[in-house]
């Protein structure tokens, strides 16, 4: 038989070993007990469960966080600390309780500066408010409130910086600037409702301007005349009445709107573009209807907005102007002479409308706005072309029917409906000598 064929031999078994005694029950190794878990005396200590070998092992329970602790895997949420209030010196609130206080008045802008009183603009006029001098510490702490560290090394690099926050009550427009006492800090209080053009009192044409499709519209007027909030009624009532791409190009971005008939696409300089230009060109190629632009401030942004007119888009845009005739003016003054001409066609061929605007105090307290409006007819266009301006402002006196109407004439109106004084018609107007004319009944 060959040893493939023979049968397997089992292994002979063990000896056998006697078993050998337990340890002694102290000799049993046990973990240390924990500080958290020292056992309790031997009278009360209880007896351990009889392991069952088939039960699964449960893992043991997990440390139990201290209540401060967010639960494991849950979102860690890094709150915004508002104010290092250890630094705010005695007597001074927090910034967000000057912007609530402000907001609570009515009031417009809060002024702040290192060595200064914190101040208030009421309705055009500035007042001082019961707090001490701002001191340093006080004013950086003001700053960490609004600011990320990013945003305050840049206006330490810069000296300046220009930016927005958003409070549940209002959305505030920043400028921070340095000077001889230290730095400052000017807020613009922005209300976060939109105010229609019914509620503003703006003149009906202002309605129908917003109906065209293609062209140029200018909304000008000096710093504080209200021009933003004007073009958000007009940019408020197309979002709720037509259907249009809308794109917008501020800095900063002040009235925040939400899409509703209309899309619109917000966009902020020195956050969502580098310049007013680039932003204006790239819009031509976002399919828009209509395009504001916030500010036309150099002659790269003019051509880019005329461009985009003449090629079939409506565009919105303001300027610091104080009339409308000085609107053209101040357009025209950004070419040179051998290029004012061609210059003067394309205004004559895009321009839809110029609304040139100011604020008064009205007898009760309040605010009013008038306003210098030049709609584009065509004897308008005529005249542009020619450069004639002292035609254009004698045919806006003359038109009121086509929806222009001039500063005086809307001061006076202003007057007749007993809203605002003489004095103040007077103040306001742009050629006094006429104003009082029309006050004595002479014109």
């Amino acid at each position: 038989m060959t040893d493939q064929q023979r049968p397997p031999i089992a292994p002979p078994p063990p000896p056998r070993v006697p078993p050998a005694p337990p340890p002694p029950r102290s000799a049993v190794p046990r973990p240390a007990p924990s500080a958290a878990t020292q056992p309790l005396p031997a009278q009360t200590l209880p007896m351990p469960p009889k392991a069952n070998p088939t039960a699964p092992v449960a893992p043991p329970p997990a440390a139990k966080a201290p209540p401060s602790a967010p639960p494991p895997g849950a979102p860690t949420a890094k709150p915004r600390t508002l104010a290092p209030n250890p630094n705010l010196s005695p007597g001074h609130p927090t910034l967000s309780k000057l912007i609530r206080e402000a907001f609570d008045k009515g009031f417009s802008d809060i002024h702040v500066g290192v060595n200064e009183v914190p101040r208030m603009r009421n309705r055009g006029e500035i007042e001082l408010t019961e707090y001490p001098l701002t001191d340093e510490p006080t004013f950086m702490s003001w700053l960490r409130e609004v600011l990320s560290d990013e945003e305050i090394r840049r206006f330490q690099d810069n000296l300046e910086f220009d930016g927005a926050a958003q409070y549940d009550f209002a959305r505030v427009r920043i400028n921070i600037f340095d000077t001889l006492t230290g730095p400052a800090m000017v807020m613009r209080l922005i209300p976060v409702t939109i105010l229609t053009m019914e509620q503003l009192r703006l003149p009906p044409v202002l309605r129908e301007i917003c109906h065209y499709h293609k062209g140029l519209i200018l909304v000008t007027g000096p710093t504080g005349s209200g021009k933003s909030t004007t073009m958000a009624a007009m940019i408020d009532y197309i979002n709720k009445e037509m259907p249009k791409h809308i794109i917008t190009i501020e800095d900063p971005v002040e009235f925040v709107h939400k899409s509703r008939k209309s899309l619109i696409k917000q966009r902020e300089v020195g956050m969502h573009t580098r310049k007013f230009d680039n932003a204006l060109k790239a819009a031509l190629r976002e399919d828009p209807d209509l395009i504001l632009v916030g500010e036309m401030r150099d002659k790269e942004t003019v051509n880019t907005a005329l461009k985009a007119a003449q090629t079939g888009h409506l565009v919105m845009g303001t300027l610091h102007t104080n009339s409308a005739v000085k609107t053209i003016e101040r357009i025209l003054n950004l070419y040179n002479a051998d290029e004012q001409n061609a210059m003067r066609v394309a205004i004559a061929e895009s321009l839809v409308a110029i609304v040139a605007q100011g604020l008064c105090r009205t007898t009760d307290g309040k605010r009013a706005a008038f306003h210098d409006i030049l709609i584009n007819t065509e004897a308008i266009k005529d005249y542009i072309r020619k450069g004639n301006y002292d035609e254009i402002v004698e045919l806006m006196s003359q038109n009121e029917f086509d929806g222009m109407i001039t500063m005086n004439k809307s001061l006076f109106n202003l007057y007749q409906e007993g809203r605002i004084t003489e004095e103040t018609a007077l103040e306001m107007s742009p050629t006094q000598n006429e104003m009082a004319m029309m006050l004595r009944g002479r014109i």
